[in-house]
């Protein structure tokens, strides 16, 4: 068995030890740290019943990659002992170093350090904040509304965006972060982000957003309510990418989306002659192509969006994405988002979520619905729903070949593609904290420009009824009361 001797000299903490994921990815990357130890509830409920994680942050400011990740596990197997030191207190209220005698490794430097304004640093050297100022404070400024949802990008909200772009303070709610999040669900969605949604549909506000527990998802609506599809979110980014100055220093190295996102991203890539990456779900896949000089925008469907300027998904940045595009154009969210689809087509998307599943029906079914999938004969087969007809283009459980390293990535999700773009896609999740959760995706492209406007639930209704059909999710799983989740 092998022996490990580990020795920490210095560490860095935010202020009160609240910091956002995001700004952790920053504060590694700016102190030149070896890594970082977050400690989240992230979107999961808050408090002693609700789940929670540690999650490991490598010195690129970004999640450990599976190779690390099984390293550290190894390496725990051959742990002996560790010394605790109950006799130092830290005080983390106070921005300094505070040096500490310890026996093992003299001296010990704990570092306090006000991450809002680290954060703060660094996406003043991104975005234009004259032209947010002018947006948000002048002659002709626009209302916002702000829901941190008790999570910890609060004081980031009113720090950055109220104090030093002037929007009021009333545009910032639920930004004193609480353990139990206020005793909701910190999950930036229409369902629970109920608050935001009605307050928008007032229409006192031109834009809103919501924000995850650790700051680093989140949800973007118009006036009145208008809903901006995460998808679609990233999409509009990426079109309009230049209203960015990073990105007019920097230029785009590459596109990239998790699997399960609508192809919306795959329009504009196409469009602008961009490179687009498509990986399995999770960060550290974008981190390793931005390591390599290949990407600087993505996103995923569940509501997360970031660039190369950290290694993590980032809420408020996205937020200020947004508020840079409204700035250069001049319009509201809901002329840029149409706008936008008359020019690339629109990409109807949504997810079901079928949670608490019994996990030997899950994995049944799953197994099922691959051995059907990868039939020769399923390729070319056509699915009728109404007046829509669909023929199967491809068929296959994703695998991915990373560029950068070769590592293979396989069963990522069983993928049905037809002939016109749209997708149906199977996963089973395993964030959950009991049974299992079977994810299914829904991608309809339509160009059509007298249907890109409809109703989302009605152009997607011919395939949610094939793809019940295909799996027979209900009758295998016994849930027929899915969560909607976009």
């Amino acid at each position: 068995m092998k022996f490990y001797s580990v020795t920490i000299g210095h560490l860095v903490i935010g202020q009160d030890g609240i910091m956002s994921t995001p700004a952790v990815s920053c504060v590694i990357r700016q102190t030149k740290a070896v890594g970082g130890i977050i400690l989240t509830a992230s979107h999961n409920p808050g408090g002693p019943n609700g789940d929670f994680g540690i999650k490991y942050n490598i010195a690129s400011g970004g999640p450990a990659p599976e190779g690390i990740t099984n390293k550290i596990y190894e390496v725990s197997k051959g742990l002996q002992e560790y010394p605790i030191c109950p006799e130092i207190k830290v005080d983390l209220s106070t921005i300094g170093k505070q040096t500490f005698q310890v026996d093992s490794f003299k001296p010990f430097t704990v570092d306090i350090v006000d991450s809002v304004e680290a954060y703060g640093e660094m996406l003043r050297g991104i975005f234009d904040f004259p032209a947010l100022k002018e947006l948000l404070s002048g002659a002709k400024h626009i209302n916002v509304r702000l829901d941190a949802m008790h999570g910890v990008v609060g004081p980031y909200v009113k720090k950055i965006v109220c104090e030093e772009l002037g929007s009021p303070a009333s545009s910032a709610v639920y930004c004193v972060p609480k353990e139990d999040f206020g005793g909701h669900h910190p999950d930036p969605n229409l369902t629970y982000a109920a608050d935001l949604v009605k307050a928008m549909k007032g229409g006192e506000y031109d834009f809103g957003a919501a924000f995850d527990g650790d700051g680093d998802r989140n949800m973007v609506l118009g006036k009145h309510g208008f809903f901006v599809n995460p998808s679609d979110s990233v999409a509009v980014i990426a079109a309009n990418i230049t209203s960015i100055p990073y990105f007019q220093r920097t230029g785009v190295k590459g596109l990239a989306r998790s699997m399960p996102t609508s192809a919306a991203l795959d329009n504009v890539a196409k469009a602008l002659k961009m490179q687009l990456y498509e990986t399995p779900t999770g960060w550290k896949f974008f981190g390793n192509l931005m390591d390599a000089g290949k990407l600087s925008l993505c996103g995923e469907e569940s509501f997360g969006t970031g660039s190369d300027h950290i290694r993590e998904k980032d809420g408020l940045w996205a937020v200020l994405a947004w508020l840079s595009i409204l700035a250069v154009r001049k319009q509201s969210v809901e002329e840029i988002m149409k706008e936008h689809w008359h020019k690339f087509g629109r990409n109807f998307f949504t997810r079901y979520d079928y949670e608490e599943v019994d996990c030997d029906a899950a994995n049944k079914m799953i197994t099922e619905l691959e051995a059907a999938m990868l039939a020769p004969s399923f390729v070319g087969k056509k699915f009728s729903s109404g007046d829509k007809t669909y023929e199967v283009a491809v068929s296959d459980n994703f695998a991915y070949t990373d560029p950068v390293d070769g590592s293979v990535s396989k069963n990522q999700g069983l993928r049905i593609i037809f002939s016109d773009g749209s997708r149906l896609i199977f996963r089973l999740s395993g964030t959950g904290s009991a049974g299992a959760t079977i994810r299914l995706y829904i991608d309809s492209y339509e160009k059509d420009p007298q249907k890109i406007y409809q109703d989302p639930q009605v152009m997607l209704a011919p395939l949610v009824d094939i793809a019940l059909k295909v799996s027979q999710l209900q009758e295998k799983t016994g849930r027929t009361a899915p969560t909607v989740i976009t």
